[in-house]
């Protein structure tokens, strides 16, 4: 089978990511003896400098990783709602949603603990052994995507107007390719490497850039700044609600991920405070529905696909969330609910939002999106954001894959503090993030707006060890679609039989069915994206089903990357998607 790239195999370690730098930066921390786990922490934060309008040091970080042998496990660095934010306070500036840019949005930052906290924890080197290859491309340059072009062109007159620390770090924007400086990034970066000095012991020094940025200048920075209000989608000047106490009380936490076995795999994503248990909801409506083995996937594979996410999502809508009372999701499997939602799926494409009962309780979809029916949400694309001249996006992030022949495995999928999302804080060199969209402005639902409760997020790495004992690094950005590109690839992989390249190579596709999680959270029924690659007699048999096809171009959906760890004879292996031209694997 044809396929962009070769699919990389080697003995020492591979990393896959959304940006060749970023790649490059883990593989030489991993040349120079370091661990995944050091890697992985070099690789994100030089995402926050070459990828600043998928990802930045406020933005969010949810993490699986596996430590040898030991069950995968998640750190969560999804920061929560700010201890002001109530619903009253936002229905009291008259707004029914939470704008989607500006400072209103903005949760505790946890990208940047997370990842320290991950190193402190789990890695061998000192933060400033993995922060110089970030510094050293703030500080020095490195080559602007066009992407970031294009968007700071598209944003010049908001940030000029409404934005103006925004205005002083990203205009003039030089051409694609010429090099790009981010000099008060790098100073940040700096300080918190010299207060890191301060400690005794590795650990200790990641404690110390840790309290530097949760209870020292980072967060006294960000309390100062959110006072002064600023333009958002709203139309209008808001302050935000954010506080240095805010950062200083929380800190990120290991969990346990939610597991389903899938035909000799078990397959682990976040809990619901992430969507990824749709992706797991999918697989077990599918599991009887789909052969032993699959080829290129045809109309009837897809159909019933497209079906069960809509059921998925529609679950997913209904009932996940950071709420203490929200049911436990465990019951998303039992087999009598399962063989119900199945029965839903029939020959024709379902137009309706339809959430199923969960653990004796009957769903609840927020009233507004039962508004918004024939709404249609902006385009999708191979991972990155559609920016309107306000800011407004529906949202995009990175993607990180790593492996070591230690057999650490890391999936991480660092987003938000987008270089749109809100104005720089000039003291700093980076911008908050817009997170609380996600969140309604309804009491009641499991993801309503709470003080100090995570907002439901999009972010979902993905983790599998097969009944070999083979373990699977996995995932992309894309907003909604991060648990629907995904799908394609995995069923490519373990039941078409193809290699990670070739997986990722499959032409891919994605439901808007469902309600979007970023403002303005509209829905499209019946709504279908599908790569041109697919043959013509796919589209006119979906669309004769009722399903809304919207066909887009040839390599254009996705931005999966993945790795593995073969514990049998110490065999890695990486790839990374060729969409977008912008994600690499490397490895030896």
């Amino acid at each position: 089978m044809f396929t962009t790239r070769p699919e990389l195999l080697g003995t020492h370690g591979m990393v896959a990511s959304t940006h060749w730098l970023a790649s490059q930066a883990g593989m030489a921390v991993l040349e120079d003896g370091g661990n995944a786990f050091d890697a992985a922490v070099a690789a994100g934060f030089v995402l926050h400098v070459v990828e600043p309008h998928l990802n930045g040091p406020g933005g969010d970080l949810p993490l699986i990783f596996r430590v040898g042998d030991d069950d995968p496990r998640v750190l969560c660095g999804q920061g929560v709602a700010p201890a002001a934010a109530t619903i009253e306070r936002f229905t009291g500036l008259g707004l029914d949603v939470v704008p989607g840019t500006g400072l209103l949005a903005s949760a505790v930052p946890g990208a940047t603990p997370a990842w320290l906290t991950l190193l402190r924890d789990h890695g061998t080197r000192t933060p400033a052994e993995v922060l110089k290859y970030a510094i050293g491309y703030a500080e020095h340059g490195h080559p602007i995507l066009g992407r970031v072009v294009d968007l700071v062109t598209t944003m010049a007159d908001h940030f000029t107007e409404y934005w103006p620390t925004s205005a002083a770090t990203w205009l003039p924007i030089p051409p694609a390719g010429r090099l790009f400086r981010l000099p008060a990034l790098a100073a940040t970066y700096r300080r918190l490497v010299a207060e890191s000095e301060s400690g005794q012991t590795r650990e200790a020094k990641c404690d110390a850039a840790l309290a530097a940025w949760s209870q020292g200048f980072v967060a006294a920075a960000v309390d100062r700044f959110v006072r002064t209000p600023v333009r958002d989608t709203s139309g209008r000047d808001h302050a935000g609600l954010l506080t240095g106490q805010d950062m200083a009380t929380w800190t990120p936490t290991y969990e346990q991920p939610m597991e389903y076995s899938w035909r000799g795999n078990r397959v682990f994503k976040c809990p619901g405070w992430t969507q990824g248990p749709a992706f797991l909801q999918t697989l077990a409506l599918l599991d009887p529905l789909l052969p032993a083995t699959l080829g290129q996937l045809g109309a009837d594979e897809i159909h019933t696909i497209i079906e069960a996410q809509k059921l998925a999502f529609a679950d997913r809508d209904a009932w996940f969330g950071d709420a203490p009372d929200a049911p436990d999701l465990a019951g998303l499997f039992a087999p009598d609910r399962l063989a119900g939602r199945r029965a839903l799926i029939g020959p024709e494409a379902s137009l309706e939002l339809r959430p199923g009962s969960l653990n004796g309780r009957d769903p609840r979809l927020p009233g507004r999106a039962l508004r918004m029916g024939d709404a249609v949400p902006a385009q999708a694309g191979t991972g990155e954001p559609t920016v309107r001249r306000d800011g407004s996006t529906n949202g995009d992030t990175c993607h990180l894959d790593i492996v070591d022949r230690w057999g650490n495995v890391v999936s991480a999928t660092p987003s938000g503090g987008w270089l749109q999302s809100s104005p720089t804080i000039p003291e700093l060199g980076f911008c908050l993030g817009s997170r609380l969209q996600m969140v309604w402005l309804e009491p009641g639902l499991p993801s309503s707006l709470v003080p100090s409760r995570r907002p439901r997020t999009t972010l979902s790495p993905g983790m599998a060890i097969s009944a070999e004992g083979v373990t699977t690094a996995f995932g992309t950005p894309g907003g909604d679609q991060q648990d629907q590109w995904p799908l394609v690839f995995w069923l490519a992989h373990t039941l078409g039989g193809q290699n990670l390249q070739q997986a990722i190579d499959h032409p891919s596709f994605n439901i808007t069915a469902l309600i979007s999680s970023f403002e303005p959270r509209t829905w499209t029924p019946g709504g279908v994206e599908l790569e041109a690659r697919y043959p013509e007699q796919v589209t006119t048999e979906l669309r004769r089903r009722g399903h809304r096809v919207s066909v887009r171009p040839d390599w254009s959906l996705g931005r999966m990357s993945a790795a593995t760890f073969d514990p049998a004879d110490g065999v890695l292996r990486a790839a990374a998607n060729p969409r977008g031209m912008q994600g690499y694997a490397v490895g030896r």
